[in-house]
Formats: C-alpha cells, structure tokens, sequence
C-alpha cells in the first residue's frame, strides 16, 4: 500500500493531465456542434462493427441448430420427391394425387435429432455413437439418416445414447434399388475408402446406366423407400456370371457426418409383429 502511494505521489502530475484531457475533450465535443458530430459518428461505427462482430460470433454459435434444421428439411424433401415421382411415373390422369400425396407422404414417418459423438471409418466393422437413447424413443433397429443419405441402422441403445452399425461396416446389409427402374439388390460395405460401396445381385436384365441414384427399396421395416444412398459408380459381373455388382459411391460423406436423425416409423412395430408370427408360424410347423 505505501508502495501505490508513492508511485500515485511521485506521479500525479501525469494523473492531473489525464484528468484535465478528458474533461477538455468532454466540454469540445459537449459544446461544438461539428466536433460533437464526428464525436458521434466515430462512436457509431466503433459501436456498429462491435455489434458486427457480436452479430457474427452469435450465428457461428447457432451453427448447430441450423444444420439440424437443414438435417431435417434435406430428409424430408428427399422422400417427398421421391415419392412423388413414383406416383406420377405410374399415373397420368388423376389430377388430384399430387395433393393427395403431398399430404399423406410424411404420414407415420416421425424423426429423432441426434448429432454423432464419436465414430470409426477405419476398421473392418465400424461404428458410430449417437447422442440420443432410449429416454429420447430411440430403439434398437431403427434406421438412421443424414441429410443427405442412409447413415446405418441402431444396434444398441442406453437411456441417452446409442451404437449404430453405418452402411460402413460388413455387417450392414440394407436392401436398395435403381431410382425409376424397379431393380433392387443388397448393399454392402467390404472395408477399404469410406466412400464406396457395393449393391449385389442386381440381375443381368436389368437396364441401368451410370450416375444412375441408389435409394431404399422400402422392403425391410428399418427404411423407407426413396432414400438416397449413392449413385452408381461402375459396374462389374458376379463371381458366378449370374447377375451385376454395382460399385456405388455413397451420398453421405461419413468422415464429416455430425447431424443425423434417427427414423421413428410408427408402423414398424406393426411390421415386425407380423415378420415374426410368420417365423413362429414357419417354426411350429417344422
């Protein structure tokens, strides 16, 4: 303390300037019309920019949420273009289905936001961690989406996170077929660059060209029909001559997946009950 007092004493005269300097700039811009103008305009725009940055620090912010929205609104277009597209390729004339479709597309297809925690993309069986769990309705074998495509299926859920198998991972098996050709075949992920893919046992009469789109068949309860998975890449025989191999490179870029949504089919339950009376059905006879 008496070390402060001596610095303020031996000082003071720069003290009584500083002081005499504000009080002088305060009564030129108080009392001068064209000084308190410039005044006034530089305080503007030293407050305007920090308002700028304060502006811009505040979205970058809600970076998070925006993606999530997009993750949501990109997944929902999707299937209602893909839809659409098969009702007007199979119709000509009723002029009231669009409305009807755009109405009843989204019907009994519910989605969970959920962000990635954690993943691998560099193991024969890969897997990827949710941030929702069984407190938030997710259940094992629901399927899982990103904006734009098929992410991979539940596998494991706690109260408030989940394991998923991704397309990545050589258990993964989802059925798919060729966007407007009816053709279906199964994909599978045999390791190497997370950025392809392979759909087997697509028949030999099948027409197709490349860059044509890979989406879910709709054949299994996990996924519904029309979301994208890739497109074809190339085209190769099987190893038994029988049918085509397509290489398809994925729609979704895994190794910067982050938004997901995690898709509630209420309809699912209602399918699984009936694929397993017809197990049981098919046990008890045997």
């Amino acid at each position: 303390m008496r070390n402060l007092l001596v610095f303020l004493a031996r000082h003071n005269h720069w003290f009584v300037f500083l002081l005499l300097e504000v009080a002088s700039f305060a009564l030129l811009f108080h009392y001068n019309s064209y000084q308190g103008s410039v005044w006034f305009s530089s305080a503007n725009a030293v407050s305007g920019k920090v308002f700028e940055w304060n502006s811009a620090v505040t979205q970058y912010f809600q970076l998070t949420d925006v993606n999530r929205q997009l993750t949501q609104r990109n997944l929902y277009l999707e299937r209602e273009v893909a839809m659409l597209t098969e009702q007007v390729r199979k119709t000509s004339k009723d002029t009231t289905l669009i409305e009807r479709m755009q109405h009843n597309v989204m019907q009994g297809f519910q989605t969970i936001p959920a962000q990635v925690v954690s993943s691998s993309l560099d193991k024969a069986n890969n897997f990827i961690t949710i941030n929702r769990g069984s407190a938030d309705g997710v259940k094992k074998d629901m399927g899982v989406v990103s904006g734009t495509g098929v992410v991979g299926i539940v596998y494991l859920t706690s109260e408030h996170y989940s394991v998923v198998i991704p397309v990545l991972s050589q258990q993964s098996n989802i059925s798919c077929s060729i966007k407007g050709r009816g053709y279906f075949g199964y994909l599978h992920w045999t390791g190497g660059s997370p950025e392809y893919a392979y759909i087997d046992d697509i028949p030999r009469h099948a027409h197709f060209k490349l860059g044509d789109y890979i989406i879910t068949s709709g054949y299994s309860s996990v996924f519904p029909a029309g979301i994208v998975v890739g497109r074809i890449k190339h085209v190769y025989n099987s190893d038994n001559g029988m049918s085509y191999r397509l290489k398809i490179s994925l729609s979704t870029d895994f190794a910067r997946l982050r938004d997901v949504c995690v898709i509630n089919d209420t309809e699912m339950d209602k399918k699984l009950e009936i694929l397993r009376a017809a197990e049981d059905s098919l046990k008890a006879r045997q």
